[in-house]
C-alpha cells in the first residue's frame, strides 16, 4: 500500500471554525479545493468545467446543496485531477456553481476555491486527517 501525504492549508473563518484547504492540479492549473468530511462527493466549479470540456451533461435527477446555494447539476469527466502525488484518471465528477463559496474566501482573505473534495475521494483512498501536522494522507493499493 501506497502512502500520499499532502500538506492542507487550515483556515481560520473569523475564529468562528476552521475549513481545510488542499492545492489540487486539474485541467493543468493549480488551484484550491476545500476538503469536505461532511460532503458526500466531490464536486468542481462549473465555470471551471464548462471552460475546459465540451461534453458536460445535465442532471436534473440529481441536486447538489453546499451551505451556500442548492443547484441542478453537470456531469463531466476531469482527463486528469492530482492532489499531491495522487493522480485519478478520468474522475467523473458533478460541476455546480461555486462562485459564492469563492467569494466568500476572497472576502476572507484565502485564496479562489475551484472545487470541494468529499467523500467519495476520502472514503476511497481510507484518508486521514492530521490537523496538528496539517497533512491529509491518502492511502492507495
Amino acid at each position: 500500500m501506497r502512502t500520499i501525504k499532502v500538506p492542507l492549508i487550515l483556515v481560520n473563518l473569523q475564529d468562528n471554525g476552521f475549513h481545510i484547504l488542499v492545492e489540487i492540479v486539474v485541467f493543468g492549473q493549480r488551484l484550491f479545493a476545500v476538503v469536505d468530511t461532511g460532503a458526500s462527493r466531490s464536486v468542481f466549479d462549473k465555470t471551471l468545467m464548462e471552460k475546459h470540456l465540451s461534453h458536460l451533461r445535465e442532471n436534473e435527477e440529481h441536486q447538489a446543496a453546499t451551505i451556500f446555494s442548492s443547484t441542478t447539476t453537470l456531469e463531466g469527466t476531469i482527463p486528469l485531477l492530482q492532489i499531491g502525488s495522487l493522480s485519478m484518471k478520468n474522475y467523473d465528477t458533478v460541476a455546480i456553481d461555486l462562485q459564492s463559496v469563492s467569494d466568500t474566501y476572497i472576502q476572507l482573505g484565502q485564496p479562489s476555491i475551484s472545487g470541494i473534495i468529499g467523500g467519495d475521494i476520502l472514503v476511497q483512498f481510507n484518508c486521514k486527517i492530521d490537523y496538528k501536522k496539517q497533512i491529509l494522507t491518502f492511502y492507495k493499493d
